[in-house]
């Protein structure tokens, strides 16, 4: 009896996890790729449901999850998730702004633009003051050409240009493309270190950003630390769903009041759907 009562729960619980559908925001620490949190939260899920993410006999009961911007794994913060039918609405998530807080450190510059990479250049920095560094903000802000770093999602012949410059293999600079910058703002200026509040568009290098910046102040710089604070409309503050919430019961919560602030529904003839390992959002930062 015992046991059918057990079966009947993890049945239910089955059968509400495939009935969720929808973007609902999660909170990536800083460490873990996006693709290791869908990973971590989908096991989690299947775990909670009693099932296996591996070995299924049907290909219906695959649990469709994806995300809607790669956020690197030096940084933290908003990573919107979509489950089920969901997984078609990611697209409009890479095109809808996002915010940053940045913390750069002039002086200094590594080959993977981030706190990740290893060291390639020195320079002197203290020429610059704090009206040098607002004088030139102008510059990157509104619509902009940018060049994307070597170490990015961005792919050539189906692979990563970062996983083809981990290999040794010989890369050349993606050309500059078009991407837009609402608001850049400094928050923070205690040299080598000064603090950014970037709000962009899709597409967007904040690494390649502070390099630039460096650059343009006859010196270099990287990023130190990176957060996304805002994805769409969802924050980090107040929508981030965190690891602790990461259960079935969770999830519905958090898509319930996502809809709050996306009501639309998928539309047929969306964007085809992606699985957890894909990635959904190649071209963007962070």
């Amino acid at each position: 009896m015992a046991g059918g009562v057990l079966g009947d729960c993890s049945a239910g619980k089955a059968a509400k996890l495939f009935s969720l559908s929808g973007l609902f925001p999660v909170y990536k620490p800083k460490g873990p790729t996006s693709a290791d949190v869908l990973n971590r939260l989908k096991e989690r899920l299947l775990a909670e449901a009693g099932m296996k993410q591996h070995g299924m006999k049907r290909k219906k009961q695959v649990l469709k999850i994806g995300h809607g911007g790669t956020l690197d794994s030096a940084a933290s913060g908003v990573l919107v998730v979509g489950i089920g039918k969901g997984t078609k609405m990611l697209s409009r998530m890479l095109t809808g702004s996002k915010r940053y807080t940045a913390v750069g450190e002039l002086g200094k510059v590594t080959d993977t633009l981030d706190a990740m990479g290893k060291i390639t250049e020195e320079k002197p920095y203290g020429h610059i003051t704090k009206a040098d560094l607002e004088g030139i903000l102008q510059k990157f802000t509104g619509n902009i050409l940018q060049v994307p770093p070597l170490y990015s999602a961005l792919k050539k012949g189906g692979q990563r240009l970062s996983s083809l410059v981990m290999k040794g293999k010989v890369v050349d600079a993606k050309p500059a493309r078009p991407v837009k910058v609402y608001g850049l703002w400094i928050t923070a200026f205690q040299p080598p270190l000064f603090t950014l509040d970037v709000e962009c568009g899709g597409g967007f290098y904040v690494r390649s950003l502070v390099s630039d910046i460096g650059r343009e102040l006859s010196s270099c710089a990287y990023v130190k630390e990176l957060t996304r604070t805002k994805q769409g409309p969802f924050t980090l503050k107040d929508h981030a769903l965190r690891e602790e919430c990461w259960t079935i019961d969770g999830v519905s919560q958090a898509l319930e009041d996502s809809m709050q602030l996306l009501p639309v529904e998928p539309e047929d003839g969306a964007p085809k759907d992606h699985e957890a390992n894909q990635d959904v959002a190649s071209s963007d930062e962070e």
